[in-house]
């Protein structure tokens, strides 16, 4: 797996010296509520929970660290790829709220998109998001992703149902 620079971020693989960067990142908030977390799931980050970041990520062959200033800002991910369909679905988290609407995360995921279309051959990136995650939303609308529709009620999310929002990019339409 290639690390992909940027400007201002670089993407690369996971380390075991990531583990210290997670936990300084702690957790927040608004942005497990923004991943679909209820308020009383929210748990503040632990040793043990910056481990399983790394070995998770590590064990997940298209995975890979957000980088900023030199410091683990989140991770991004291709899911489900599927080589027959020329096909993937795509995730990206940025966890340090010191970095959110700065374009950081557009940033990355557009290094991402170009490793996946040009590198990969992929044809098809899907995302869903919940609807109430309109930064998540206007960033991947940046990227070229298109809404293909709603999956309703999907997430419970603070004791009520949300939807989710599916969206699409194909590598034709890729800016």
């Amino acid at each position: 797996m290639p690390t992909l620079s940027g400007p201002n971020v670089t993407i690369r693989r996971v380390r075991p010296a990531d583990h210290d960067g997670f936990f300084a990142l702690q957790a927040d908030p608004e942005i497990h509520e923004m991943f679909g977390g209820s308020r009383d799931t929210y748990r503040a980050m632990t040793r043990e929970a910056a481990d399983a970041v790394v070995e998770r990520l590590s064990s997940h062959p298209f995975a890979w660290v957000i980088e900023h200033g030199s410091r683990v800002i989140g991770e991004t991910r291709l899911d489900r790829i599927d080589m027959q369909d020329r096909r993937a679905s795509f995730a990206v988290g940025i966890l340090d709220p010191q970095c959110l609407g700065r374009g950081i995360g557009t940033e990355a995921m557009r290094l991402v998109l170009r490793f996946a279309f040009e590198q990969l051959k992929l044809h098809r990136i899907s995302v869903r998001v919940l609807a109430y995650n309109l930064r998540a939303i206007r960033a991947y609308q940046k990227c070229g992703f298109v809404i293909e529709g709603h999956e309703r009620e999907a997430a419970w999310v603070n004791g009520y149902w949300h939807d989710d929002v599916i969206m699409g990019l194909l590598d034709r339409e890729f800016r």
